[in-house]
């Protein structure tokens, strides 16, 4: 009979440990590859988010202070031997409450306002109430607003109901500017005597308008978007007035005079070869905030945090003194982002452009052209503004503590730092905003011109 052979003990123990070493070996680039993976699949999304991002606040950037084919005024008038450049078309008002309070207009057309009439705004002061009808001040188009961890200029933000800076779920992150734009949303809106279309009556004294009787045609919004209470806009080719008007959802008619429009002159019928349209104010002259929000990456109110880019629009869906206002929203559109940046570009007499900060734009009052019989030279560059440098910051949203000191260092030019540099070299750091440091992190510019811009 044949013996039977085993392994020796010493044999046993060298197999096991030579099963160790392979395994080691195996769990080594098992790790390896894993985290190499889940750093590539977090820079592949941080890219795509971060081209969305910057595609999303460049579509509305670009809009900026556009009106219904009127943004320039009337024909130049001769001056000193020298071309005088044409005036802003403003819309004129008539309407007595277009902008009430800090937080919203008691009419409810315009959100996130934040400063009212008569209020001190850094080195200057908008004016006082108006008493009789003026043109729409170019502050009330845009404005912006540049933070630092603990303060913002030229104002504070909040004061249009935004939430204040901080570190928790829900914050506004801190050193993260803000910006406030206005755009009609020409789109909308219903075209005046066109045939089967909306109608006019004009007083045949005074020319004023009498009566709009809104009557959709194909494509055009429905009449019960109109609300009675909301502020109107009668727009064409070479002006806009914005007035007050008892509005009857049963029949359509829009009704003057009106006890919320200034006394005296009111709105002048226009002429029906320039186009005319009727629009909603408090909806189609849309007011649109960008911000980022503090959010909870597993959305448990824990940590890890990052930051979300918030889309406000119409002041957002907090109710105001006239309820949530038409068409308002507050969307986040992505997330990842924990640094937004703005900077302005104006165009000088001698043709330079310069980029400056929020202040340096509201605090500017020498600013041709300006609004014909202008209400006030505060805040008037906010419709000189030629393009917008837009700078944001992307980060992982999950931290890698795998990651090593190279891997973190990131370059954020609105930091003046050229080279990669450590989070803590920064001078807003992630730390201080309530994020981790091992992150993977990217910076994103663009340029955007302002299509309306006024030369």
């Amino acid at each position: 009979m044949c013996r039977q052979h085993g392994v020796t003990l010493i044999e046993l123990m060298v197999a096991m440990a030579l099963g160790l070493f392979v395994a080691a070996g195996v769990v080594t680039v098992f790790a390896a590859t894993s985290h190499s993976n889940r750093a590539q699949i977090q820079l592949a999304r941080l890219q795509e988010e971060g081209r969305f991002a910057i595609t999303s606040l460049s579509r509305d950037l670009r809009m900026t202070n556009g009106l219904y084919c009127n943004n320039t005024g009337g024909v130049a008038q001769p001056r000193d031997g020298l071309p005088q450049l044409d005036h802003l078309r403003s819309p004129k008002v008539f309407a007595r409450d277009l902008v009430g309070t800090a937080v919203s207009a008691t009419s409810g057309a315009l959100g996130d306002v934040t400063t009212a009439w008569g209020v001190a705004s850094g080195p200057t002061s908008y004016p006082a109430a108006p008493t009789t009808p003026y043109s729409m001040p170019s502050f009330l188009f845009m404005r912006g607003y540049d933070c630092t961890l603990t303060t913002c200029t030229p104002v504070d933000p909040s004061a249009a109901g935004l939430p204040p800076m901080g570190t928790n779920p829900g914050d506004r992150i801190r050193g993260a500017a803000v910006v406030t734009l206005r755009y009609l949303n020409s789109s909308n809106g219903w075209a005046v005597g066109s045939t089967g279309g909306s109608t006019l009556v004009a007083d045949t004294v005074t020319g004023g308008v009498s009566s709009i009787t809104l009557n959709p045609r194909s494509g055009e919004p429905p009449r019960t978007n109109f609300a009675n209470g909301d502020l109107v806009m009668l727009a064409d080719c070479s002006n806009a007035q914005i007035f007050a008007a008892t509005y009857s959802p049963a029949t359509g008619v829009l009704t003057l005079p009106d006890s919320g429009n200034f006394a005296g002159a009111g709105p002048v019928a226009p002429s029906q070869m320039s186009a005319p349209k009727v629009f909603d104010l408090n909806r189609d002259f849309q007011t649109v905030t960008y911000y980022l929000k503090v959010v909870s990456v597993d959305d448990n109110g824990k940590p890890p945090f990052t930051g979300a880019l918030m889309r406000r629009i119409n002041g957002g869906l907090k109710a105001g003194s006239h309820g949530v206002q038409p068409g308002a929203s507050e969307d986040e559109l992505v997330r990842g982002i924990e640094r937004l940046d703005f900077k302005y570009a104006v165009e000088d007499a001698s043709g330079r452009t310069s980029f400056l900060s929020a202040a340096q734009v509201d605090g500017a009052v020498d600013c041709p052209p300006v609004e014909i019989d202008a209400l006030t030279a505060a805040g008037c560059l906010w419709r000189g503004v030629k393009s917008v440098e837009v700078s944001i910051l992307m980060d992982g949203q999950i931290p890698l503590y795998t990651l090593g000191a190279g891997d973190i260092a990131y370059v954020y030019a609105v930091d003046g730092i050229s080279k990669p540099a450590a989070p803590k070299a920064h001078p807003i750091k992630p730390g201080d905003q309530g994020f981790a440091d091992q992150m993977l992190r990217r910076e994103f510019t663009a340029l955007v011109a302002v299509r309306n811009y006024n030369p």
